[in-house]
């Protein structure tokens, strides 16, 4: 466990590259969220190496037209979640409340992005 309700295995590129490196302060927002909400956080998306984020990126894009090193995912600063028995939107508004002027949050049909960048993003 790499915090008290995450383990390090859960933020690792699934092309099972090894790339696993997670920031402390992305951990710390996702246990709030995890406390806020009282709910388990599942991690669908969180590490990505270079290759694996391209296929992400080509496959979520349809005009992606070559590689970016914009993604925060490849930094070890984004996540990409689902909170068991709470709506993505939700997931959301509450991260948006919390954190008005920083980070990087998107909201999509299915889970909600969260990246900590230091300037305010939001889609």
């Amino acid at each position: 466990m790499i915090s008290k309700h995450f383990k390090r295995s859960e933020f690792a590129c699934r092309c099972g590259c090894g790339f696993d490196t997670v920031d402390v302060e992305l951990l710390e927002v996702l246990e709030d969220v995890r406390t806020h909400f009282n709910l388990p956080v599942i991690i669908s998306s969180a590490c990505r190496c270079r290759e694996h984020n391209e296929g992400v990126q080509k496959i979520a894009n349809s005009n992606y037209r070559a590689y970016s090193s914009r993604s925060k995912h490849m930094y070890g600063i984004a996540a990409d979640i689902k909170v068991k028995g709470a709506m993505p939107s939700l997931v959301y508004l509450y991260l948006s409340n919390k954190y008005p002027n920083k980070y990087g949050i998107g909201s999509y049909n299915t889970f909600t992005h969260i990246d900590i960048r230091p300037t305010k993003a939001r889609f």
